[in-house]
């Protein structure tokens, strides 16, 4: 018999972005290791989502329980305040240059709804969880985030049946978070989203995170040693077959026919927030002689499904990460990282030598990972790239060590997760 064990998870399909992929993938596979999940998450009538893909819900397990909630947000009324009607994305991607209304609005969710303005679904999730907790005899609960508001669900879960498992996955720092800066924190703001991360660390009976610098993040916020797992991000196989195992992948028809053998094509896939360092990448773009930068092509592809993005991948020659250049955030490793290394193609990371995206590369044979302001470098990188593609330009540049990439394919990494549920 399987075990069953209740996720909680604000992003899930039909809603897009990097943030539904990991526990849609881990319901994929956990059956496979003897457990039944059963998720709830909020309806999309009444879902603050920044972006929808519905591709996405061909993903769904056929079998798979799914509760969906009303919530009550405040985030709507911020649509009201932007130029553009939209919710901001994380990092307030799509809002290069805040109005005034738009700074005005940030102060008050950064000080008055803590430790986010989703906080609203918490009421609707809690009831769902009990009542399920109790009918399915449900002792394993997951929460994860961001929005970091659902680990409030875990704490106020684990005080009122204090015999279950929760299980806490954070998929990015939290009071730490790169732009929390971008929030006009009081300081009374900062101490009470603090303590709130403090109490979910301490209480949890297990944490997961993704990358070894937030797992020293988290163990810094209290002097009490944590019951913390590192499972990263990574890639579904099924997305990938035409790539995975294969050192030498080869692009798909429907993609290769879209291609321009022309020209280097360099591509971004997803979200680019302001924090992200441009600079650096575009600095190097203009030290190279007006002939060799003729040759290159630069796309910043955003807002696609995630099918879109994955082809995208393909019909690059070069796909570049961007990270943001803040010491304390040297653990972020966004989940196109892994999907770029499934693509097979290389990789151009401006980042932190000593960071968990950097470590993470440089097992992958990869030799195009640089400083924050190493543009003559990237420059020589870009240079060296033209001349191979005008060598053989019918054949897209792939890296050798694919070997590396399996290791994070979603599948064996829920088998971690199913090791820590039925602990």
């Amino acid at each position: 018999m399987s075990k069953k064990v209740l996720i909680l998870t604000y992003y899930f399909p039909p809603s897009g972005g990097a943030g539904v992929q990991r526990w849609l993938k881990f319901s994929k596979y956990l059956p496979e290791s003897g457990v039944e999940p059963i998720v709830i998450t909020v309806d999309e009538r009444y879902a603050s989502y920044p972006q929808i893909d519905e591709t996405l819900l061909s993903d769904v397990p056929s079998g798979l329980k799914v509760y969906k909630t009303r919530t009550s947000e405040v985030l709507s009324l911020y649509k009201k305040v932007t130029p553009t009607g939209q919710l901001p994305h994380t990092g307030f991607a799509n809002e290069q240059n805040p109005t005034l209304k738009q700074k005005i609005s940030r102060f008050i969710r950064g000080n008055f709804f803590l430790p986010d303005p989703r906080r609203g679904w918490n009421r609707y999730a809690y009831a769902k969880a009990c009542e399920l907790i109790e009918q399915e005899g449900i002792d394993t609960v997951i929460t994860t985030s961001p929005p970091h508001s659902t680990q409030l669900i875990g704490l106020k879960l684990k005080r009122r049946y204090p015999s279950i498992r929760w299980i806490a996955d954070l998929r990015d720092p939290w009071s730490d978070i790169y732009y929390n800066k971008s929030l006009y924190q009081t300081a009374l703001a900062k101490a009470c989203n603090k303590r709130l991360e403090r109490q979910v660390l301490e209480t949890a009976d297990e944490i997961i995170t993704v990358s070894s610098e937030c797992l020293r993040n988290f163990q810094s916020k209290t002097s009490k040693p944590l019951p913390i797992h590192l499972i990263p991000n990574g890639y579904d196989e099924a997305d990938f077959a035409p790539v995975i195992p294969s050192a030498a992948p080869v692009m798909p028809s429907e993609a290769r026919a879209s291609h321009n053998v022309s020209v280097l094509q360099i591509s971004y896939v997803g979200s680019l927030a302001p924090q992200y360092d441009r600079q650096t990448f575009n600095d190097a773009l203009d030290l190279l002689p007006s002939e060799i930068r003729e040759q290159i092509d630069v796309k910043y592809i955003n807002g696609v499904s995630h099918a879109t993005a994955i082809n995208n991948m393909y019909t690059s020659d070069i796909l570049l990460l961007l990270l943001p250049n803040q010491a304390e955030n040297k653990g972020i490793v966004t989940g196109k990282l892994f999907e770029y290394m499934a693509s097979g193609r290389p990789v151009l990371a401006i980042c932190f030598k000593d960071g968990d995206a950097a470590n993470i590369l440089s097992k992958y044979e990869q030799e195009g990972v640089f400083a924050f302001g190493e543009s003559q470098k990237i420059a020589a990188y870009l240079t060296k790239a033209v001349e191979s593609k005008a060598a053989n330009p019918q054949q897209p540049i792939t890296v050798t060590n694919s070997k590396a990439a399996q290791a994070y394919s979603r599948r064996t990494l829920t088998q971690k997760v199913a090791q820590i549920i039925l602990k």
